[in-house]
């Protein structure tokens, strides 16, 4: 992972596609769901206007892996979601 400064801080990592390319994406989220560490992140290039887009994998000890089944997936997803409006909720008490 390198931090090239240009994402607020976030690290940046960048994987390789189904072709064998190079796509960048920042960190945004490492958590735990059912015992298993997730990792979210969202494309590096991503434009301000766009809906926003996450990417959520299984956090191996060396690679990630994607979430091949839709019902994990969707349960993954909501657990970030909780934590994200989580942590949002917490953000406007301060």
């Amino acid at each position: 992972m390198e931090n090239t400064g240009k994402n607020d801080g976030y690290d940046e990592i960048v994987l390789l596609d189904e072709n064998g390319e190079e796509a960048s994406f920042v960190h945004v989220l490492t958590f735990v769901y059912e015992g298993q560490k997730y990792v979210a992140l969202e494309p590096a290039e991503q434009q301000d206007d766009e809906e926003a887009e996450v990417v959520l994998l299984k956090d191996g000890q060396d690679y990630y892996n994607t979430i091949d089944n839709e019902i994990l997936l969707n349960e993954v997803f909501n657990e970030f979601l909780d934590i994200v409006e989580e942590m949002e909720g917490e953000d406007e008490e301060e």
